[in-house]
C-alpha cells in the first residue's frame, strides 16, 4: 500500500497505535487498583471506564483515518465530513447507550469508574501531546505549488 499523502494518517496511525498500548496498561493498573480499593466491584468499574474512555477516544482518529482514503477525490471534502459528522453521532449514541445501561447498575462504583474515566482521557491527551512533538510534519502540507511555465526558457545567463 502507497503511504498516504494526507500528513494527518501518519500521525493518527501512531496515535492509535500508542493509546492502544497505554489503554492495556492503563487497564491492568486500573484493574488492580479499583480491586484493592473496592473488590471486584471496583476493578469491574476501573475497567469499564477505561474501556469506555478508549472507545470514545479512539472513534474520532479512526474515522479520519477512514475519511482520509477518500483523499483527492473531487467529492473529499464532503464525504471527510460526513463520515467524521457520522463517528461524532456514533459517539453520542454510544454514551446515550452507555449512560442507560450502565446506571444503577450494582457491579459499578461510581467513584472509581469516573476516576479511571478521566485518568484515561488524561493519558489521551498526553499520547495526542507527545505524538505532535515527536512527528515531523512540514508547517505546510498537503498543498502542491503550481509548476512555473516560463521554468524552462530561464537561463543563467542574464542580458543586461
Amino acid at each position: 500500500m502507497s503511504p498516504s499523502p494526507v500528513s494527518s494518517t501518519p500521525i493518527l496511525r501512531t496515535t492509535l497505535q500508542w493509546s492502544g498500548i497505554v489503554t492495556a496498561v492503563l487497564a491492568v493498573l486500573a484493574a488492580v487498583i479499583g480491586f484493592l480499593v473496592a473488590g471486584k466491584t471496583g476493578m469491574w468499574s476501573a475497567l469499564a471506564g477505561v474501556v469506555i474512555a478508549a472507545v470514545f477516544l479512539a472513534i474520532t482518529g479512526a474515522s479520519i483515518l477512514i475519511a482520509n482514503r477518500w483523499y483527492g477525490d473531487d467529492l473529499y471534502v464532503p464525504i471527510f465530513f460526513g463520515i467524521v459528522l457520522g463517528g461524532w453521532i456514533l459517539k453520542f449514541v454510544i454514551f446515550i447507550v452507555a449512560l442507560l445501561v450502565l446506571r444503577g447498575q450494582p457491579w459499578i462504583e461510581p467513584t472509581i469508574f469516573f476516576v479511571s474515566v478521566v485518568v484515561s482521557v488524561l493519558a489521551s491527551l498526553l499520547v495526542d501531546v507527545v505524538v505532535m512533538l515527536r512527528m515531523r510534519v512540514p508547517h505546510v502540507s498537503d498543498v502542491q505549488l503550481p509548476d512555473d511555465p516560463e521554468a524552462g526558457e530561464r537561463s543563467d545567463h542574464r542580458s543586461a
